[in-house]
């Protein structure tokens, strides 16, 4: 069974406090000073047994406008509104700006309970009620149940229950898609429980024994102990007004404003995209870059209004913004917002939230603006693609997506099937469900092949180029999972190969190339005809002056293609050469049995510059071992 709340609206002393009170005989104004001022300042709560045995939660709220703020905050979360319209003072300030401010947070079903009608003669009676059905047309109220009542004298209750009966019954039970959070609108600490929060349930469910993260502070706490109506629960679900006893939180930790959520679905932010609607109410333009105050879930927040599409806005329009917050906010994709003015503070508009985690974008841009639209209209694949766009290279895990779509994971996984058969997106990491656009993905492809052509080009004597100097040429921000996967992907399609540690393009060929030839057969020939003096390596290339840069990539290759011998960084022999020295060094230990330096010298006439080097190499190369001053071959210990 669907659960619902119910909220109050309306002006200043118009008798929501004592209506609620008679229908649940709950006095909603708990605090001193309420009691002293006859007004209601804070939030109260009540709930209400239907004749189908549903209880539904009520949501009273001040009608003040110096609370507005805390009207705000009771009014996220409810289902139905009763618009609560005093007959002997009729419609004032308060029930226009709350009638809007129910309005813009996507409240859509209600009723009006005309109190005080006590203090009233029937014919003003009928004068307000034709005032109440004119007020109320164009809205959403428009056609709904309008049922006079006096808590003083009990009249009318049984009709204004009927009423809201009807109301909930013609709400349709909806499927709920969301991610669990529950705005917190009081805090307060029990003896023996420790701290205890409430709110309405927005969305989902939470059990007893979970895990919760407190945003946008980020503490983790558990959950103790769940109330609903005041009776302990196991298991809370969406649209409940919730109790929830924390485990080692301290009171001081946690405010109005708030969010609950699991751990690691919901982000704090700073900035947010959305569609604004400028109530026609207003007396004068909007204009780019006004100061405002962001009303979502129970909080209030100082935000810049950013239009994209437009200098300024007119009463009555509407448009793509930005809100760019003072503080951090703590909202998904699809929640309703309400603005009012910095000062004086009135309600200006509202909307709903596109996006909770975009980049700063630039203004009157077209393809933003489609981007917003599809975020705004589209269907969900095309949503899913726009998010995956935005995140570029980077991509974005399941509930990520989640969080910027304001859909359950269990929707979107669904989605992402298609998305992959398609090939529209790409499953990065599958441990974490990380998934990146298929744009991005062959964009990275793109940049491989575009790096390796054009090192290919500067450097024709090199095979390849190692796998960690490629990614850092590409760009930084390309995560290893995405290159290592464009690497596998291109070396399945055969562009290019991969070889350990290094890549090329599957068609390159190392080129002797623009005289290339000549100077690796130069270089050929220094080593060639200086047998097993060779010159140090740092010289033979110095010797070619302004060739320096192509006689070391030479030298690179030779070493790699076994042209060349390298003994440390100063040495290199000719690879026939210094074969012919193996074997005859091999063949001098077969005979005597041993080798030292002083027989190495008179085998090769080298000095002790080329000695030492030569026998530790090839004591390295496992053809000898040293056994005290003097070497063996290694096979003789066998």
């Amino acid at each position: 069974m669907k659960n619902f709340v119910l909220g109050t609206a309306g002006h200043v002393d118009h008798g929501k406090t004592a209506l609620i009170k008679a229908l649940t005989s709950v006095d909603t104004d708990r605090l001193k000073e309420e009691k002293e001022r006859g007004i209601t300042i804070e939030l109260g709560f009540a709930s209400l047994n239907l004749p189908s045995s549903q209880s539904i939660g009520i949501v009273d709220v001040p009608g003040h406008e110096k609370f507005i703020k805390n009207m705000v905050a009771g009014a996220a979360g409810i289902d139905l509104v009763m618009m609560v319209i005093a007959a002997d003072e009729g419609i004032m300030p308060q029930t226009k700006e709350h009638l809007h401010i129910c309005s813009l947070l996507g409240i859509t079903n209600g009723l009006v309970a005309l109190t005080k009608t006590d203090l009233v003669e029937k014919d003003w009676l009928d004068l307000v009620k034709s005032e109440i059905s004119e007020f109320l047309q164009g809205s959403f109220l428009e056609g709904a149940p309008v049922v006079p009542v006096s808590a003083i004298k009990g009249e009318g209750l049984t009709e204004l229950r009927q009423a809201i009966v009807a109301v909930v019954n013609k709400i349709a039970a909806t499927v709920d898609d969301g991610i669990f959070r529950l705005p917190v609108d009081r805090v307060f600490s029990m003896k023996g429980f420790g701290t205890v929060v409430t709110g309405t349930l927005v969305s989902d469910d939470i059990k007893t024994g979970e895990e919760v993260q407190i945003l946008p502070t980020g503490d983790i706490s558990r959950i103790r102990g769940i109330q609903v109506h005041n009776q302990p629960v196991d298991e809370a679900h969406a649209g409940q007004r919730t109790a929830i006893n924390l485990q080692g939180m301290e009171k001081t930790g946690i405010e109005r404003g708030n969010v609950l959520t699991r751990p690691g679905t919901v982000w704090p932010t700073q900035r947010l995209d959305v569609y604004f609607d400028y109530l026609a109410a207003n007396s004068k333009k909007l204009k780019n870059r006004t100061l405002a105050r962001l009303h979502t879930g129970t909080t209030e927040i100082i935000a810049r209004i950013v239009l994209l599409d437009c200098e300024e806005l007119l009463p009555g329009e509407k448009a793509f913004a930005q809100l760019v917050l003072a503080d951090k906010d703590v909202v998904v994709a699809g929640d309703h917002f309400v603005l009012r003015s910095y000062s004086p503070i009135t309600t200006i508009g509202g909307g709903i939230i596109i996006d909770p985690l975009p980049v700063k974008h630039k203004r009157n841009n077209s393809e933003v603006i489609s981007k917003l639209n599809i975020l705004k209209e589209g269907g969900l694949s095309e949503k899913i693609i726009v998010i995956l766009e935005r995140t570029g290279f980077s991509g974005i895990n399941l509930r990520g997506l989640a969080f910027r779509l304001g859909i359950h994971t269990r929707k979107i996984r669904e989605e992402l099937d298609n998305l992959f058969s398609r090939k529209k997106a790409i499953l990065l990491d599958a441990e974490d469900t990380t998934v990146i656009s298929a744009f991005f993905y062959t964009k990275t492809e793109e940049l491989v092949t575009g790096a390796l052509t054009s090192y290919h080009k500067k450097n024709p004597l090199q095979a390849g180029i190692s796998k960690e100097e490629l990614k850092e040429t590409i760009s930084h921000d390309i995560p290893a999972k995405l290159f290592n996967l464009a690497l596998r992907g291109l070396g399945k399609k055969e562009t290019i190969v991969n070889d350990k540690d290094s890549v090329r393009l599957a068609n390159h060929q190392v080129e002797m190339t623009d005289g290339l030839d000549t100077l690796h057969s130069a270089i050929a020939t220094k080593y060639k005809e200086a047998g097993l003096n060779v010159p140090a390596l740092g010289d033979v290339i110095a010797s070619f002056r302004e060739e320096k840069s192509r006689a070391q990539s030479i030298v690179k290759l030779m070493l790699k293609e076994g042209e060349l011998v390298k003994i440390n960084e100063d040495l290199c022999f000719d690879s026939d050469i210094f074969a012919k020295l193996r074997n005859d060094y091999k063949a001098m230990l077969i005979k005597d049995g041993k080798a030292t330096p002083a027989s190495f010298k008179d085998l090769t006439g080298l000095s002790r510059k080329y000695i030492i080097p030569l026998m530790e190499y090839f004591d390295m190369n496992k053809l000898t071992v040293r056994v005290g001053n003097h070497r063996i071959l290694r096979e003789k210990i066998k």
